[in-house]
């Protein structure tokens, strides 16, 4: 009884762990303002989020591409409108930001 309880405890503590580092993720999308124009489970003027890990889930160049237009911007691939370049994102947010996204399912 003592394993089973201690397991469902670090159960727990795992599983809250990943909903903090979410939380924070999330926070970081919203102070670089890419929550202006996204949302995790809606199309706003760019994609939701849980698109964007399904059109890339199994890709795997799709972190580093994925990162790289997070801050260069890119245009075409989910129609019309233009993502404008995040400038104020660094490399490393980048980073954090779209292994994030592409967590979400």
């Amino acid at each position: 009884m003592k394993t089973i309880t201690l397991s469902l405890l670090v159960a727990a503590g795992i599983l809250s762990a990943g909903a903090a580092q979410a939380a924070d993720e999330e926070a970081l999308a919203k102070s670089k303002n890419c929550m202006a124009c996204h949302a995790v489970d809606k199309k706003l003027v760019g994609p939701a989020y849980k698109d964007v890990a399904k059109k890339y889930a199994g890709q795997k160049d799709a972190e580093a591409k994925l990162s790289e237009k997070v801050i260069k911007g890119g245009k075409g691939v989910w129609g019309e409108i233009p993502m404008p370049p995040n400038t104020t994102v660094t490399p490393a947010e980048s980073t954090k930001l779209v292994k994030w996204i592409l967590s979400l399912k």
